[in-house]
């Protein structure tokens, strides 16, 4: 009996034994990588994931004060590649989210997840994955992907997966059926591409809207900058286009790790445009295995004819608003960390921001706050 015929068995028994259809799918990817190993196809997938809890004391929006558990994004994934010869390889990867906190509404595919290629002339893949514009400066943020991330102002909102209907306010996004190119690395330069094509039709317009993101970044050893465009067709109405820019430069100071960046969101609304500009800096200053982190959101007041709000953002005086966020994390191995953080939200009299995962929710002029205390662990 040949390998592959032998390690099959056991996947075919899964579902007269009860076992759940994501877990069946994980044993048989699983068994089925070890099968191409012991057939001379190549290496098993590597597995690795991210843990991260937090109790959390939430208040100050309007709506009473509430302690809870909160899962801050938790996944586990699989990737691997196929030697293709002359450079050039087969890549993929299935992530999906994991909810420490409740244990339900796991999914095996709905994060970062593709099937592409990779060669001398870059990468190219389709699936589902974070688009370029997030991507370029979520790590200017060291309390990404939490409660406290600077999504809150930054990118007017975040959608952990997203298509061209849904979450169409925000900026900071994973997108389902995109096409993304990355091009390799010369002298410090690199670019990523992403489209993501009209296969939805809006029940509202009629329209199909369709997503074109786009990043350029320069890093080296101590300094990392970044420019980002997003465009966003028909979201909004039949004919309209929003787009979104930003700037960024992150650097190494000794102990010290400093970033900035500057933001500008341009709606298009049924009632008129609508323009918001922000920045946030943060820092980073290590101790040992101690890192003191801080960072801070300010975002200006909207700008434009649209008397309709686009998310929390709307235009006229006192729709501004500041988010402050302050921190430690101890590490207590390469891959665990104890954490305590508190992060405010200060809207101003007609702002309405509020946390962008785990929202409490904020009513107007609030000023929303989380303390959290935690554990992360990767792997």
């Amino acid at each position: 009996m040949t390998p592959s015929r032998f390690l099959d068995r056991p996947r075919r028994c899964l579902p007269i034994l009860g076992i759940r259809p994501a877990v069946a799918a994980v044993s048989a990817l699983m068994l089925g990588s070890v099968a191409q190993a012991a057939n001379g196809g190549g290496a098993g997938p590597v597995v690795y994931g991210r843990l991260n809890l937090g109790l959390e004391q939430v208040g100050g929006g309007g709506r009473g004060s509430l302690s809870r558990l909160s899962n801050d994004r938790s996944v586990l994934g699989f990737r691997g590649e196929e030697s293709l010869g002359d450079g050039w390889s087969a890549v993929w990867q299935i992530e999906g989210s994991v909810l420490v906190d409740t244990g339900g509404g796991t999914s095996l595919a709905n994060r970062d997840t593709r099937l592409g290629l990779s060669g001398p002339w870059g990468t190219a893949f389709g699936g589902v994955w974070t688009l370029p514009y997030t991507a370029a400066t979520s790590g200017f943020d060291p309390f990404y992907p939490t409660t406290a991330g600077y999504m809150a102002l930054i990118g007017n909102g975040s959608a952990s997966i997203a298509d061209n209907l849904s979450d169409s306010t925000a900026f900071d996004r994973r997108q389902q059926n995109v096409l993304q190119y990355w091009t390799p690395t010369a002298g410090g330069w690199s670019g990523r591409l992403a489209f993501s094509p009209g296969e939805e039709r809006s029940t509202v317009t009629g329209a199909r809207p369709s997503l074109w993101s786009s990043s350029l970044t320069y890093a080296a050893s101590d300094l990392t900058a970044v420019w980002a465009h997003e465009q966003h067709r028909r979201f909004q109405t039949a004919d309209s286009t929003d787009r979104a820019w930003k700037l960024g430069v992150s650097g190494q100071l000794g102990a010290t790790r400093l970033s900035a960046l500057i933001e500008r969101l341009d709606y298009r609304t049924a009632t008129g445009p609508l323009r918001r500009d922000a920045l946030y800096v943060s820092a980073v200053h290590k101790i040992g295995r101690l890192s003191v982190m801080g960072g801070l959101s300010v975002a200006g007041d909207g700008k434009g004819r649209a008397v309709t709000r686009v998310g929390p953002l709307a235009r006229g005086a006192q729709t501004g608003a500041v988010q402050l966020t302050v921190g430690v994390d101890q590490a207590l191995s390469r891959r665990t960390s104890l954490f305590a953080w508190v992060s405010r939200i200060r809207n101003d009299a007609a702002a309405r921001y509020d946390f962008a995962i785990n929202s409490p929710g904020a009513m107007m002029g609030s000023h929303p706050s989380v303390l959290s205390v935690g554990m992360k662990h990767s792997f």
